[in-house]
């Protein structure tokens, strides 16, 4: 039989039940806080868990140490300048995350887009998913203990920053999109050296896969750990890698397609979903490392096309002061994490009224109500890691 007492910890007084253990040793549940850690790692984020012994009984996501206000600046900003806030809330994928408001802004407009921008900011966006998940197949082998594969993977990275700066100007932000477009033309020669870019990365990509693929430690810290039913998946709302890895088979450039995507996702594109069954943490691993694949090719399916289309425009001519129709769109876009929203209320004014953020992060971050309850704490790196969040992401 149990003993009911009382203890004060950091969060007031709490009730401690002490138990009989294995030999008649007295046990006790514990609380424990993981974080709030430094920005350095990946973000402010702080895990508030009860244990017994080793094994983690409930497990708690206390999210908003980074919180940022980026709904309500959005709201104080004109809609050219609502684009260098929206790229940073998933500082990993800001070309990504700067679609979803200009696609929103511009079918409210009823603007139509030059057919070069459609192919550029579609060939962009791949080159930005591939740079999103060569951090995580370098940073994940990491948390687990291997230091050699992150130095290959930002090699790679290196190699398709240099494109990606060259055409926007900058490395990790880049406010390329507008309302109309892009902000300016692809510089001249510059398909010839994506098109290296992503040749050099192809080849040298089995140099990392080596590393990863079949590594017997890594495997055992992953396979058959942090399992994701489909039923959590739909519950919590989770997308991109993560439920696809549970055999969710959801994707949004192929079943809500935008930019150029219901073309690269024809039958017989080189578009295609990647999904696995297990649903654990080697699982959401290997569909990471099949997805730079995949979008490496569409960048060279891209590439090609935009080869072949005249010069012309890229961007539409706009007034100097934009204001949106009186209404209200939601505009989803597949984000190298998963679903990312941008629900747009406007009153015909030069500002939203409300431009609400639905960001992959958020979602994925709170499936660890259900992923460690019953896992050890030395499996909860694991786990942790291969929910592949942004901080900024969650906290917008």
């Amino acid at each position: 039989m149990g003993q009911t007492g009382e203890v004060t910890t950091t969060d007031g007084p709490r009730e401690l039940t002490v138990g009989m253990g294995a030999g008649g040793l007295a046990t006790a549940d514990m609380v424990l806080n993981i974080g709030p850690q430094h920005p350095a790692t990946h973000g402010v984020l702080r895990l508030r868990i009860v244990v017994d012994g080793e094994r983690i009984i409930t497990a708690e996501p206390v999210v908003g140490y980074m919180h940022r206000g980026a709904e309500k600046l959005f709201e104080v900003r004109d809609y050219r300048q609502i684009i260098v806030l929206a790229n940073r809330h998933d500082w990993l994928s800001a070309f990504a995350n700067e679609l979803g408001v200009v696609l929103g802004v511009e079918q409210m407009l009823g603007l139509e887009v030059p057919e070069r921008a459609v192919w550029a900011r579609t060939l962009l966006a791949e080159l930005n998913r591939v740079l999103n998940h060569l951090m995580f197949l370098g940073s994940y082998p990491l948390e687990l203990g291997a230091i050699t594969p992150i130095f290959y993977a930002f090699r790679e990275r290196e190699e398709l920053q240099a494109v990606m700066e060259e055409a926007s100007g900058g490395r990790m932000h880049y406010m390329f999109n507008r309302v109309g477009g892009l902000k300016e033309d692809l510089p001249a020669g510059w398909l010839d050296r994506v098109t290296h870019a992503v040749r050099a990365v192809r080849g040298r990509l089995p140099d990392l896969e080596a590393l990863i693929s079949g590594n017997e430690i890594l495997e055992a810290r992953t396979r058959g750990i942090g399992l994701l039913s489909p039923e959590a998946v739909a519950a919590y709302g989770v997308s991109g890698p993560i439920a696809r890895a549970s055999g969710v088979d959801m994707d949004l450039r192929r079943d809500a397609p935008y930019l150029a995507y219901p073309e690269l996702f024809a039958p017989g594109g080189p578009g295609r979903v990647v999904t696995r069954t297990a649903g654990d943490c080697l699982a959401r691993l290997e569909v990471l490392l099949e997805q730079v694949h995949v979008s490496l090719d569409l960048a060279d399916a891209c590439v090609e096309r935009m080869r072949s289309l005249p010069q012309g425009p890229v961007n539409v001519r706009l007034p100097k002061v934009l204001k949106v129709p009186e209404g209200d769109l939601y505009t989803a876009t597949e984000n190298p994490l998963g679903f990312n929203g941008y629900y747009l209320v406007s009153r015909g004014e030069k500002t939203p009224w409300r431009l609400k953020l639905r960001s992959a992060s958020f979602n994925n971050i709170g499936v660890l109500r259900e992923l460690l309850p019953g896992a050890l704490i030395s499996d909860m790196v694991a786990i942790l890691g291969s929910t592949f969040f942004v901080v900024g992401d969650i906290d917008k």
